[in-house]
Order: structure tokens, then sequence, then C-alpha cells
């Protein structure tokens, strides 16, 4: 069993093991290059597809971003992210579609053992050992991930959901919640209650018809 076969399978991994290195250096460098170049860069935005899964044709990064495999991340469309995106995709991370994440964001699908001399060890040459294990990351449809959220692996976090800023996400999140808190939990449905449509002016209704209709 390969190293990023052993991911998917929910086992232990060395995450130093040149196999997987290897992944991450295409994504990092990748990351580098996104991040140091000027917004309005027609080239910026495609480098985002050379190592993600999948991503659908309308999406954005406002970077800085960064992402360990890129290759374990499937982005559905119309997707938005803001300012320090951090994706630790050693597992598979899916977003569905029409999801807007805040700034400083994190969502991390990796996770290493409490007991210390599991999580890391030295062999005779003077190496150090990695040991990781990791849980995919489900966000549906429709989500609002608010700023300064972690979302542990193992989640899922249903469709219409809103996780409020600085919430840490360990335990799934029903469809259609408004949920927040360390650890983040389900406060209350959102309803057609929460609408704010009456803030729009009448001369921008015809720009904002397709978040009305």
């Amino acid at each position: 069993m390969t190293e990023e076969e052993k991911i998917f399978a929910g086992k232990m991994f060395d995450p130093r093991k040149k196999e997987l290195k290897d992944i991450k250096h295409k994504a990092h460098e990748a990351c580098r290059r996104y991040n140091q170049m000027d917004e309005y860069d027609p080239d910026r935005l495609p480098i985002m597809k050379e190592i993600l899964g999948s991503v659908g044709n309308t999406y954005y990064f406002q970077g800085p971003v960064q992402f360990n495999y890129g290759s374990h991340t499937f982005i559905g469309e119309n997707f938005f992210a803001n300012f320090n995106l951090t994706v630790m995709d050693d597992a598979r991370v899916y977003i569905g579609d029409n999801v807007a994440i805040g700034p400083n964001v994190s969502l991390m699908a990796t996770n290493h053992p409490l007991l210390p001399q599991e999580r890391m060890g030295m062999d005779e040459e003077g190496r150090t050992t990695m040991a990781e294990y990791a849980e995919d990351i489900h966000i549906g449809d429709n989500v609002w991930i608010a700023c300064n959220t972690v979302v542990i692996g193992g989640v899922t976090i249903g469709k219409n959901c809103v996780i409020g800023a600085g919430s840490v996400v360990t335990k799934d999140i029903p469809e259609g919640y408004l949920a927040y808190g360390n650890p983040c939990r389900p406060v209350r449905p959102i309803t057609e209650a929460d609408s704010m449509k009456h803030l729009i002016l009448p001369e921008d209704m015809e720009h904002f018809a397709y978040n009305i209709k």
C-alpha cells in the first residue's frame, strides 16, 4: 500500500515520505507563485487548477492561500475564499457549490496520535519519523464559513449553513443551521425572517436580482 493509499484507507502514514513530499511540494510551489502575483494578473487564477483535484469554472482565492496537497481538495462551482485560507488536505476535502469562506479560515483534514511516542520518533540515522492519520471534510452547497473558523477532520457541514466567526467545528452541523462557538454547536435554523433584502437600495435591485430570486 502506498503512503497516499494509507491516507485514504484511514491508516497511519508518514508525511515525510518522499512520495507525499513530492505531491506537497507541487502544491506549495503553486501557492507560493499564486501568493506573489498581482491579483489582477490573468495568469494568477489558473494556477489553482494545476494542483486542485477539481474546481468549478467560477472561483476566486483572494490569497494568500496555502494547500498542503491540493490534489486532495475538490471544489464546486461559484467558490470564494478570502485572505489566509489554509487547507490541510491530507485526507480529502469536498466543498460544494456557492460556498463562501471568510478570512483566516483553516480546514484541517489531518491529525496526530495523542501519545507522544506514537506521534514522533527518530530512526537510527537521526531522521524524524512522523505519524499522522486523516479524515475527510465535507462542506455542502451554499455554506458560508465566517472568519477565524477552524474545521476539524471528519466533520460534515450540511448545505445552507452559516458558521459564525471564531468557531471550532469538531462535530457535524445539520443542514440549514446557524452554528457557532468553540466547540461549534447548531444554534437555530436559518429562516426567511433572517432576510436582509430590505437593505438593498432601489437602484441596486437589478444588480442583486440573482441574490433575491
